[in-house]
């Protein structure tokens, strides 16, 4: 069965798991460091069937006598972690936010019932089934880090030196990113996107930035982000550049008293990045930049960030006939009176 990803290898003894993911979500990037008789595995798919695919791809480079000890976890949402559960007698390094970061993540069971569940006449019911409907939530069960870091661990695989680097808050509260000097190859986790526009949870944008330019500081030549191909380190610089002028703008229009589901059709009706799909998510990265201009510490409704996505990429979807949308009618309601 084919679950949409390989394993590439990208430096001596160094695999990348990249699914074909444009234009849609869940489809993470992962990693293999393979090191004498010891390897590690950067982050996890989302489902059980993906992880098993992922797990046998790694078996047939690993050597005899080789076994996965290791399992680094950039961050706590589902599509980098769900499949944690599949691995036994695995040491688990995740942050110590990570830990925080799971009391308001969804569980596969809160996945699977938003899918599956949600009144079929909502805009969150058709946009979750669309993006989330090929996943099987079934079986699965939360699996912590079973060792956690502040700042920055450095680990030996066999020979090989690997620095985790801890960057939350940020796309989430327990972000962290894995360098491995002796490859001069970084994986990001969702700190950085590569063709599809990104999302960001927790923020602020600023966290995002200069996690990237601390990426760019290591002179790594090879980036893996969390979705989408292999990045550059100039791609990386056009993504950042991508990063500052969705800060600048949302901090522009905040300060112009515009909404922030206005301010996001504001930013895609600009058309600056045509080539970038998913462009609905700019409302939650919007959304959690206002947050934290409004001083508003309150745990986001995840629920509502995701609406607010889906209202918009409804209203775009000329294959789908139905009434206008509020996403629709705020491009033409008249602006808020201060």
């Amino acid at each position: 069965m084919s679950h949409d990803a390989h394993l590439t290898p990208i430096a001596d003894g160094l695999f990348a798991w990249l699914p074909d993911g444009r234009g849609t979500w869940g489809l993470a990037n992962c990693g293999l460091l393979v090191s004498g008789e010891h390897a590690a595995l950067i982050d996890t798919p989302y489902d059980l069937p993906r992880t098993r695919a992922l797990l046998d791809a790694c078996a047939r480079v690993l050597g005899p006598e080789t076994r996965i000890g290791t399992a680094i976890t950039t961050h706590s949402n589902g599509d980098h972690s769900y499949g944690l559960a599949a691995l036994a007698d695995v040491e688990i390094i995740g942050t110590e936010d990570y830990l925080h970061a799971l009391d308001h993540e969804p569980t596969p069971q809160q996945m699977h019932l938003l899918i599956h569940e949600t009144p079929q006449d909502q805009p969150t019911a058709w946009y979750l089934r669309r993006h989330f409907g090929r996943f099987d939530f079934t079986g699965l069960d939360v699996v912590a880090p079973t060792r956690t870091f502040t700042g920055r661990l450095d680990l030996t695989v066999g020979t090989a030196p690997v620095r985790l680097v801890q960057a939350g808050p940020a796309h989430t509260d327990g972000d962290l990113w894995v360098h491995l000097p002796q490859h001069g190859v970084v994986f990001t986790g969702d700190l950085a996107f590569a063709d599809d526009h990104p999302v960001h949870w927790a923020g602020p944008l600023d966290q995002v930035v200069d996690a990237c330019l601390a990426i760019l500081a290591t002179g790594a030549t090879v980036i893996v982000p969390g979705h989408g191909p292999v990045m550059t380190p100039a791609d990386l610089r056009a993504h950042i550049d991508y990063l500052g002028w969705v800060r600048d703008r949302a901090h522009q229009l905040h300060a112009q008293g515009v909404p922030a589901q206005r301010a996001a059709l504001q930013l895609i009706d600009s058309g600056r990045y045509p080539g970038l799909g998913l462009p609905e998510r700019l409302a939650i990265t919007v959304a959690t930049e206002y947050r934290h201009l409004d001083g508003d510490s309150r745990t986001p409704d995840l629920v509502a960030l995701v609406d607010a996505a889906a209202r918009i990429a409804l209203s775009r979807d000329t294959r789908i006939p139905g009434p206008r949308t509020p996403a629709e009618d705020s491009r033409t309601a008249p602006p808020p009176q201060s």
